[in-house]
């Protein structure tokens, strides 16, 4: 027994995209690329300046 609120809720998780989300997950992507890339050279320069 669905009531309302559920069915509106449901409508509302199977309906189109919205029209930013190809823009939202190429954001999502450089940033994730961006933080791995800077631990990377974080790491590099810890390496080379703090370890040795």
């Amino acid at each position: 027994m669905d009531t309302q609120d559920e069915r509106q809720s449901a409508e509302a998780l199977l309906s189109e995209a919205e029209p930013w989300e190809s823009w939202e997950s190429g954001l999502v992507l450089w940033s994730i690329g961006i933080g791995i890339g800077g631990l990377i050279v974080l790491g590099w320069l810890v390496n080379t300046f703090l370890l040795d």
